[in-house]
């Protein structure tokens, strides 16, 4: 559900691997208790600096200003992250202006890392500097990803599949945990389960339809025009013109409704999904009108936020690792130009207000399908 942006001129950089990340089980060397162990360190990181993206007022993409903060340090189960490159989501743009989650500014944005392993604070045994590794901040207090360097609980992270770049690493964690947890957490999709996701084509959905396929499942995906044929390369087994068709005309008892678009598509949810059935939207406050109706058809309501969670990340490495689930990233913008990468995933709602509070229907940002990206050298 995007508009077409040309990238031709964007395209991800491949990045080149450097230390091969511990295997699951395998223990690093650790620092002693109350010891830092560190990687050979940049000028910055010896200068005790980083640039970073922060704002110190709510608004539009025009507050994000490039700045130079002091470099963090990990604590007690912690790791610094050297970050190669950072997702950029909606939420980001939510907050930005609103605040919301995160208090007053000043404030750091972004949540998905894709990095290597500089220091290790004391007690961590997974991983030692030089490791490869991406994961998800904790949502919302752990923010800071838009920087080149971020601190993050160590179990938030997982080794990077050599199969993957750290942009491609860096599109993965918020939204292909929003789809993990949603379809396979909360809704059990599995072997011959039906599934209709809408926004398909979406940073979410376009994860959501091939980890819903890695289950086993049968999927519907709903998009625009100009994205059904990526839908179904993704592995749909129908996909749908939203514009163009009323999918309350045409699917039929669907297990799980996956919705990320908001607006009435939840209640028109409730009209095809069998009795029984699983409801999960990444905008709970659409769910709360919803509630008597859903009780009276015998269908579970969700609503989701991604969180933190090595067990989901490493089941998406492990799709990632195989071919099973391939990011498609929309744009890569350098971490200067982070205003402009934040403006084309904003969204707006047909009222003027951010789906996450009350508002309509989700539009995507002005970027094609998949996700945009910041890199940071």
């Amino acid at each position: 559900m995007s508009d077409t942006m040309d990238t031709s001129e964007m395209g991800a950089p491949t990045m080149r691997e450097t230390n091969d990340a511990p295997e699951i089980g395998e223990i690093s060397d650790a620092p002693a208790m109350g010891e830092t162990m560190e990687a050979p360190q940049t000028d910055d990181a010896m200068n005790g600096r980083m640039k970073a993206i922060s704002q110190d007022e709510l608004g539009g993409p025009e507050v994000l200003k490039l700045v130079t903060l002091p470099t963090p340090e990990p604590g007690v189960s912690e790791i610094l992250i050297r970050v190669h490159a950072a997702g950029v989501n909606p939420i980001d743009g939510a907050i930005r202006e609103t605040g919301a989650f995160v208090g007053q500014p000043p404030f750091v944005l972004g949540w998905d890392v894709s990095g290597t392993v500089e220091a290790v604070g004391p007690g961590v045994t997974l991983y030692k500097p030089g490791d490869e590794v991406f994961g998800l901040l904790p949502f919302p207090q752990g923010h800071g990803a838009y920087a080149q360097y971020a601190v993050g609980p160590t179990r938030a992270f997982v080794p990077k599949p050599d199969r993957l770049d750290h942009v491609q690493a860096a599109a993965i964690p918020t939204v292909g945990l929003t789809a993990w947890q949603a379809l396979v957490d909360t809704a059990g999709v599995g072997e011959g389960s039906r599934v209709l996701i809408t926004g398909a084509a979406g940073g979410i959905g376009h994860l959501a339809v091939q980890i819903a396929k890695a289950r086993g499942a049968h999927v519907t995906g709903l998009a625009s025009a100009d994205d059904l044929d990526f839908v179904r390369s993704l592995g749909a087994d129908e996909a749908i013109d939203y514009n163009g068709t009323d999918f309350t005309e045409v699917v039929r008892d669907p297990d799980v409704v996956l919705d990320v678009v908001g607006g009435d598509y939840p209640a028109r949810a409730l009209d095809v999904l069998r009795r029984g059935g699983v409801l999960v939207s990444t905008q709970p406050p659409t769910l709360a009108p919803l509630g008597e109706v859903a009780t009276e058809r015998g269908i579970r309501l969700a609503g989701i936020i991604a969180e933190a969670d090595q067990v989901g990340m490493f089941a998406l490495a492990d799709l990632a690792a195989t071919g099973q689930l391939v990011p498609t990233i929309a744009a890569t913008f350098p971490l200067e130009e982070a205003a402009g990468a934040s403006a084309t995933t904003d969204l707006a709602a047909s009222d003027g207000r951010f789906p996450l509070e009350e508002g309509g229907p989700a539009e995507s940002g002005k970027h094609g399908p998949g996700k945009v990206v910041l890199t940071i050298v």
